[in-house]
């Protein structure tokens, strides 16, 4: 059997998603319930880190440990991929100690030259072009708060990054509709995300358009990690897509505000929203923890129970 990777939303099916979902959900009842629950017992999870983060390194060690398995981590001083020796010699290095890699770097080339050598499932845990782990917590808190995401709105309000290709390709996965505002110059680009076609979201110049009658409303730093430079001249370009109380006004009565985190009130969000009652935005990250163990689990063990 081959070996499965994790290094974009498109490379698992809807079906594998419907499975992820349901685990996710039972492996978070366990953890709230105390009970014990150690599939990967004796496993070693790899967790490489070329761009620092908080909630990527607890989630995934935490839910390592609450699994039963064991974490090393590595950081650029540790180990710069491609700098001492050629990325293909540290995946074969690294794939023959451990059962499983998750990667945080710049270019998606890296993890993919990575995973091409590697003997042991790697894992995206963020690159300049997707954020799959975030967007399956993302939906997993979805479907917990409201039910089955198919046919839903969602708007995509600020910068085409790496989370706007991300939830693309979700949508065309899995049935529902990306509306995309950001401002001129930081369009989505659809080749990045691999689509097929447009059919699964629509790009409005005005974000108060993009919202109305959505589902999920959700944002994102203006700049994002590696685009520092470009922090001031971002401010002015998005000063009108911050999400605010008339954005969720128009939106469906019932519509939740999702963000990743890091925020930054006043920037790309109004306190009054991601600290209001729609924000989901505490779920969502404590999800993170509870949609990669599920990953992890299906990575190393498939479909068990």
């Amino acid at each position: 059997m081959p070996i499965k990777h994790y290094l974009q939303f498109s490379d698992f099916t809807a079906d594998e998603y419907a499975w992820l979902f349901e685990r996710a959900a039972l492996i978070k009842k366990k953890f709230k319930s105390y009970e014990k629950y150690h599939p990967l017992a004796d496993r070693t999870l790899a967790m490489i880190f070329e761009k620092a983060s908080t909630r990527t390194r607890v989630s995934f060690e935490a839910g390592m440990y609450q699994l039963g398995g064991s974490v090393v981590h590595l950081t650029t001083g540790d180990s710069q991929l491609g700098r001492a020796e050629p990325i293909e010699d540290s995946a074969k290095v690294i794939s023959r100690m451990v059962d499983l890699v998750m990667i945080r770097t710049f270019g998606q080339d890296k993890i993919e030259r990575f995973a091409e050598h590697s003997r042991v499932p790697v894992i995206n845990g963020l690159t300049n072009e997707f954020h799959p782990c975030q967007i399956l917590a993302d939906i997993f808190t979805y479907i917990e708060q409201r039910g089955s995401i198919k046919g839903k709105v969602v708007a995509w309000v600020g910068d085409g990054n790496n989370m706007a290709n991300t939830w693309l390709q979700a949508a065309e996965l899995l049935g529902f509709t990306v509306h995309v505002s950001t401002p001129s110059g930081y369009e989505v680009d659809q080749h990045v995300a691999g689509l097929r076609s447009a059919d699964s979201y629509k790009v409005f110049k005005d974000p108060m358009d993009a919202c109305r009658g959505a589902h999920l409303v959700t944002t994102d730093v203006w700049t994002s990690m590696g685009y520092e430079a470009e922090n001031e001249e971002r401010r002015k370009a998005f000063t009108d897509w911050c999400v605010d109380t008339e954005m969720m006004s128009v939106a469906q009565p019932d519509a939740l505000f999702m963000h990743c985190l890091p925020a930054h009130r006043g920037e790309e969000v109004q306190a009054d929203v991601i600290d209001g009652p729609q924000s989901v935005v505490w779920e969502e990250a404590e999800n993170r923890m509870h949609a990669q163990k599920a990953l992890m689990e299906y990575l190393l063990l498939g479909k068990v129970g």
